[in-house]
Order: C-alpha cells, then structure tokens, then sequence
C-alpha cells in the first residue's frame, strides 16, 4: 500500500515564504510612502506658519499687496505640482488650490 506525503512539502513552503516576503516589502514601501508624504505635509505647514508669522510682523505699509509676476505666486504653484507629483495631492484637491492660488489667495 503507497503512503501519500502529508503537508505542503519543500515547494509548497518556499511559495508561501516567497509570498509572505513579497507581502512584506510592499508593506515597508508604502509605510516608507506615507512617511514621505507626512513629512512634507509637516514641512508645508512649518512654512505657512513661517510665512503667516512673518507677514505678522511685517507692517503693513511695506507689505506688497500683490506678489510678483501679477498676482500669482509661482512658488506656491511649483510647490502645489511637486506635491501633485510625489501622489500627496490629488487631481481634486490640486485642482481646487491651483485655482485658488490663481484667483490670488
């Protein structure tokens, strides 16, 4: 009478530690993704602030009413697309700051 093998066996075990192995690395990655993406939210925000506390200190007389190149403040937008690109910002949600970047505030 023939025994039949029992378990997963050599090749069974070595597809279930490849997978576990792939699952892990795609984990890590977006993990590593999201700090990335937190980490320049951080830095926006420390800018803002920056740039609020600095407009606060500034008197008003010497505050230009309007940034250079007619109202739209190209760094703003550089920074917008920057983040559109790393995936941080959505179409919508680009969309929508662009146009109120635009429109001058």
């Amino acid at each position: 009478m023939l025994m039949r093998r029992r378990g997963i066996g050599l090749l069974g075990a070595a597809a279930i530690a490849g997978t576990a192995a792939y699952a892990g690395k795609k984990s890590a990655e977006g993990q590593n993704r999201e700090q990335q993406e937190q980490q320049a939210i951080a830095e926006l925000q420390q800018q803002q602030a920056l740039m609020q506390k600095q407009a606060a200190a500034a008197p008003a007389a010497q505050t230009p009413a309007a940034p250079a190149g007619g109202g739209i403040d190209m760094v703003q937008l550089k920074q917008l697309g920057e983040l559109h690109s790393a995936g941080v910002l959505t179409d919508e949600e680009f969309a929508a700051a662009k146009a109120k970047v635009l429109a001058g505030g």
